[in-house]
């Protein structure tokens, strides 16, 4: 059986990248970590990936905004290599500050050779970095790693994680294509206010696929609950073998795998 190789793109304030790959190679992936000014160099180091993950940080110390140096640096030098990567039944994930940089590169945009967005993560509702367990729900989506009805507890780490719309169109579109992958719930499901939800996002979405379900990007960081003893309570709760996170990074993996066969 293939073990589908992972690339780990990081960039100057990038700091979740060992987390990641960590949690790609206990998933069952070859992961390997580039800086992404190797990716630049030779684009073609993505041909023989089958997945693409851009962890959290804090790309470029996010001084202009989150992601967004890096992400226009995907668009400007990198749109064609990610096209085709996704066009070939390549996986692209981004977490959290990889999210960012997600939406910007346009990658989400139902056009994307047009600049304009019609989506972004904001800053949150509380005007502060926000820092704590959140559970998410996994909804029926495009993506094929996703399972419906899932009730995961992970954290949350940001202050521009609020994900807005343009408009309602724009959230009726992300609905009718089937891209609202993760939302912000209760720990037994249901209505989320703050702080279940923590950044204020609009239906409370915490993470959204493409229309092909191939690109997923989330806010929280599954890679930062893949072992037992990562959660707060580990030792109230009933014995695990491994973090509830893990699932999605396995699920990826094989996803990728059988793209492959």
């Amino acid at each position: 059986m293939s073990t589908p190789k992972a690339l780990v793109l990081r960039a100057a304030g990038t700091n979740c990248d060992a987390e990641t790959v960590r949690a790609l190679e206990l998933a069952g992936a070859r992961a390997e970590t580039l800086h992404l000014n190797r990716l630049l160099e030779s684009p073609s180091r993505l041909e023989d990936a089958r997945i693409l993950v851009i962890p959290g940080g804090f790309s470029y110390g996010d001084d202009i905004a989150a992601g967004r140096v890096f992400g226009l640096e995907l668009r400007a030098a990198l749109a064609n290599d990610l096209r085709a990567h996704v066009d070939r039944g390549g996986l692209v994930l981004g977490v959290c500050n990889g999210f960012q940089v997600l939406v910007e590169s346009g990658l989400f945009e139902p056009d994307r050779d047009v600049h304009e967005r019609s989506i972004a993560l904001y800053q949150n509702a509380s005007n502060k970095y926000e820092c704590r367990w959140v559970t998410l729900e996994s909804a029926d989506c495009a993506c094929p790693w996703i399972v419906p009805g899932e009730l995961t507890p992970t954290p949350v780490a940001h202050a521009e994680g609020r994900f807005v719309v343009k408009d309602q169109q724009t959230l009726e579109r992300l609905r009718a294509n089937r891209q609202i992958a993760l939302r912000y719930v209760n720990p037994a499901g249901g209505a989320a206010p703050y702080p279940l939800n923590p950044n204020g996002a609009t239906f409370d979405i915490a993470g959204i696929c493409d229309p092909t379900g191939r690109v997923l990007g989330l806010m929280p960081h599954p890679e930062r609950n893949v072992a037992p003893h990562h959660h707060p309570r580990w030792t109230r709760l009933p014995e695990r073998s491994e973090g509830e996170g893990l699932a999605l990074f396995r699920r990826m993996v094989e996803a990728a795998r059988a793209a492959t066969v």
